[in-house]
């Protein structure tokens, strides 16, 4: 993490001016059936039997080198279609749904780790498992041989289409909604689409929805939670701001740059909401954090500065979760104490060492989070590596690259660029007059080849979705790897 950070190339720069423009587009009407309870379906007789079949399916497609843990939640949704709801309504504090468009699984494993730290039981899906199907083959693995599920709570990563998804078979008791940007549009359509599939998250929540402030997109749909639910806000301090600007600040002044006009006219003010949770500094693995106005600061062995901001937003809906527990909101010093101990997720900060070698591997997927993990770490004194795949879970269309400054890499050039779309990526390098060494389309051999050269220089990789997994597999042939489920 860099302990002089520069505002992101693409933000607001004058952290005195808070105010931000955004186009207000409608949101779905406010569907009355929303607050209503769900029909479960029919529970068939040999439901008793579900979570067996469901075993024996993911053990046959193990077996028969199938992979993909989507299989046994097909088939249990096919044959027990209560069984999501079912299970998970046996919950006593119901399910805390985390989704947006960046952050989600960080965001995940914070939540889920402070609450086990509360001394909560709590079931959580791995990273992958982001949709309906892969929860309910989450949940198979984790159920008695008669369904009952042994915890308190669900904290549960979800897409945000898949989330619509899920909330018509499960209301959460929570929802903590991170942000919307400019991401993998072929899959999901215009960022407005994006806040509308939020909406009905909004809605259907029953206890407590936790909004970024500083997103107006997501700030506005407190407008959307039902009569008697809760909202609640993480936020950033005036002077972060330009740290971590939006959407909107960063295509306004993408287009301001480009000498066009704005078309948002609508200005918008964070800090005419309270925040429960407020990021006020960042440092070199330290942070400091506000709550019910006192600040507080800590170290932590989370990197990148926009992990910080994720951990206000974990902190938020943490103590909204505590607030309803016997022993009431957990005590701000305890809160920020499980927060230090928290782990990066695999694929976002986490450091593998191979031979010696630290060697970080960095999620990037849409022009916000590429140029936030370029600010946080600076290219002086480790080797760069750069993959690009373009699979369906990456998103075909990689024209958002463009969106992104590289200038910064230009100093220590990038060692490797590898993946499906390797040559694309030297190509938006070339045009940033960064220098490329060496470009190779086969990504086993070209993440060997980089992590093997020079041994003695740190190594960071930039890596999509696909490209991410494929890297750890990779390096789990050359080093221990841990798991990538959730834990300390």
């Amino acid at each position: 993490m860099a302990q002089q950070l520069s505002p992101v190339s693409g933000g607001h720069q004058d952290s005195a001016a808070s105010a931000r423009p955004v186009q207000q587009q409608p949101l779905p009407a406010r569907s009355a059936s929303a607050a209503e309870p769900l029909a479960e379906p029919k529970r068939p007789w040999y439901a008793f039997a579900t979570p067996t079949i469901g075993r024996a399916v993911r053990h046959a497609s193990r077996l028969l080198h199938h992979g993909g843990s989507a299989l046994p939640g097909k088939v249990v949704e096919r044959i027990d279609p209560g069984f999501l709801a079912r299970t998970l309504g046996s919950l006593p504090y119901g399910v805390v749904l985390v989704s947006g468009t960046n952050g989600k699984t960080t965001t995940t494993r914070m939540v889920a780790s402070m609450l086990s730290d509360m001394g909560l039981r709590v079931f959580t899906n791995p990273t992958g498992s982001n949709f309906t199907r892969g929860v309910v083959s989450s949940l198979l693995t984790q159920v008695s041989a008669f369904g009952h599920l042994h915890a308190d709570i669900a904290v549960l990563e979800l897409d945000e289409a898949y989330a619509v998804h899920f909330v018509r078979q499960v209301r959460p008791r929570y929802a903590l909604l991170l942000n919307v940007m400019r991401d993998q549009l072929d899959r999901f359509g215009e960022i407005d689409n994006t806040a509308r599939l939020l909406a009905h998250v909004a809605r259907a929540t029953t206890g407590t929805v936790v909004l970024n402030r500083e997103d107006p997109r997501i700030a506005r749909l407190a407008d959307e939670v039902q009569p008697g639910v809760q909202v609640r806000y993480f936020g950033l301090s005036q002077a972060l701001r330009s740290y971590f600007p939006s959407d909107d600040d960063m295509h306004n002044t993408d287009m301001q740059a480009a000498g066009t006009q704005s078309t948002t006219g609508v200005v918008y003010d964070p800090d005419c909401l309270d925040a429960d949770t407020t990021l006020t500094h960042v440092g070199d693995h330290e942070a400091t954090y506000r709550i019910d106005g006192h600040d507080i600061a800590t170290s932590v062995k989370l990197e990148g500065v926009y992990n910080l901001f994720n951990a206000a937003a974990a902190a938020a809906v943490v103590r909204a979760v505590t607030a309803d527990t016997p022993q009431g909101v957990a005590s701000d010093d305890r809160l920020i104490a499980s927060l230090s101990r928290v782990t990066p997720a695999f694929g976002r900060g986490e450091t593998i060492s191979v031979n010696g070698t630290p060697v970080e591997l960095l999620l990037v997927k849409n022009p916000m989070g590429f140029r936030l993990s370029l600010a946080s770490f600076p290219p002086a004194g480790h080797d760069t590596m750069i993959i690009i795949n373009d699979e369906y879970a990456d998103g075909r269309d990689m024209s958002w690259l463009w969106d992104v400054d590289f200038t910064g890499l230009r100093g220590t050039g990038v060692a490797s660029v590898s993946g499906t779309r390797a040559w694309d990526m030297a190509l938006r390098l070339e045009y940033d007059q960064v220098p490329v060494s060496h470009v190779d389309t086969d990504l086993e051999q070209a993440v060997a080849d980089f992590v093997a050269a020079d041994p003695d220089t740190p190594k960071r990789i930039y890596c999509t979705y696909t490209a991410m997994l494929r890297t750890r597999a990779k390096l789990s042939h050359i080093t221990d790897v841990a798991d990538a489920g959730v834990g300390r």
